[in-house]
């Protein structure tokens, strides 16, 4: 029987993933912190250490030789990846759709970071000073594949996108659900709610991993990014709650610099990008399991059966105050500023010009273009 080793197993994907080895025929240990429990479908081993460490991931497996495949989906993976070193054949090692460089580095050329970042044009953040998390994920990825390269195990990079859904850590649902649930009738929204979270639903991604699981040759030495097939704005992902709750209420829609507890909504994220994803589609077939409506009802639900601590740990780690004076005294004085603005643009008076074809549309053989004032004169007459 093959055996599988996943580090973590225990969060939102763990269960989908370490259920499907199961259901793949693999004798399974997961290794994890044990501050969290799952069920799964079959008997599994447990090993409770902290992952974060290679000394304790050691001390954690003790004399335990070998493992047909590891799956590192929780800690650091600098450090799975020695450790992983002659414990295995196969390692799926997962990180994050981020790693990449910010909107000003001058690699990415004129134009700079495009909005749909695809797999075959990945520029790395190098940063370590200016931006030290991305360089640090783009850095354990590079150090993965050079040690595929080295032929001490087949490797392949999972990139996950930010996971929703049951279990997942610090819902960014719950910014929008409270506000409904404390009766809000007001929801600011940052520069109209036009930013692209990339969002990956925690059934789909797992189910994106299993496919590399089960395709070795296909996946190795490759560099995947997971998410949902079909993405939304932030102001769809938020008019799609509320409606889903009953509740209705006045989007207030401010510049990005004002509307500070809006920010929060799209991670403070003002240069919005989505990691393009035909890779795994291509490669493994990747297709969504759930699909997004049924994904995002799953999740309201489930937070709802799970509520956040009003003040605790959940609502910390959101960075959410909730401070609803303040957010109206900030929603009054928009309104008083955008009164002040319509009554002098009314003042202006500015007019655009109507609009003008960019094609001829000739109504005789040879007939040259014509401004739209001349063609409406030319058509009365």
């Amino acid at each position: 029987m093959a055996t599988a080793l996943v580090v973590g197993g225990t969060g939102p994907t763990g269960p989908y993933i370490v259920n499907g080895l199961l259901k793949r025929g693999y004798e399974v240990t997961v290794l994890h912190g044990g501050f969290h429990e799952a069920e799964f479908d079959g008997p599994v081993e447990h090993i409770h250490t902290d992952p974060h460490f290679k000394e304790t991931l050691e001390e954690g497996v003790g004399d335990r030789g070998w493992w047909d495949l590891i799956v590192f989906t929780y800690g650091r993976l600098r450090i799975g990846i020695e450790f992983a070193k002659g414990r295995t054949g196969r390692i799926i090692g997962v990180g994050t759709v981020d790693g990449v460089a910010r909107p000003s580095d001058p690699r990415w050329g004129l134009l700079g970071r495009p909005f749909n970042v695809r797999e075959d044009n990945l520029v790395a953040e190098n940063d370590l000073e200016n931006a030290k998390m991305g360089a640090r994920i783009a850095e354990a990825r590079d150090s993965l594949f050079q040690v595929h390269r080295e032929g001490h195990y087949n490797a392949t990079y999972m990139g996950f996108s930010v996971i929703y859904g049951p279990r997942a850590q610090a819902p960014r649902e719950w910014l929008v659900m409270r506000r409904i649930l404390d009766g809000r009738k007001r929801f600011m929204i940052a520069d109209g709610g036009v930013t692209v979270l990339h969002r990956g639903y925690a059934e789909n991604v797992a189910h994106g991993l299993l496919l590399a699981v089960d395709k070795p040759d296909m996946a190795a030495g490759k560099d995947f990014c997971v998410l949902d097939q079909r993405q939304f704005t932030v102001r769809q992902r938020i008019e799609a709650i509320a409606k889903y709750m009953g509740h209705e209420w006045e989007m207030v829609d401010m510049p990005w610099e004002f509307a500070i507890p809006a920010q929060l909504n799209s991670m403070r994220n003002k240069s919005p990008w989505v990691r393009n994803a035909s890779r795994i589609e291509a490669d493994l077939g990747y297709r969504d399991v759930v699909p997004a409506e049924a994904a995002l009802k799953k999740t309201v639900d489930w937070i709802l059966e799970n509520r956040p601590e009003r003040g605790g740990e959940v609502e910390a780690q959101l960075a959410d105050p909730f401070d609803y004076e303040k957010e109206d005294r900030i929603l009054d004085a928009w309104e008083r500023v955008r009164g002040q603005m319509q009554g002098e643009m009314k003042e202006i008076d500015y007019q655009m010009a109507a609009p003008a074809h960019a094609y001829r549309h000739p109504k005789t053989p040879g007939e040259a273009w014509h401004r739209p004032e001349e063609a409406a004169a030319k058509d009365k007459r």
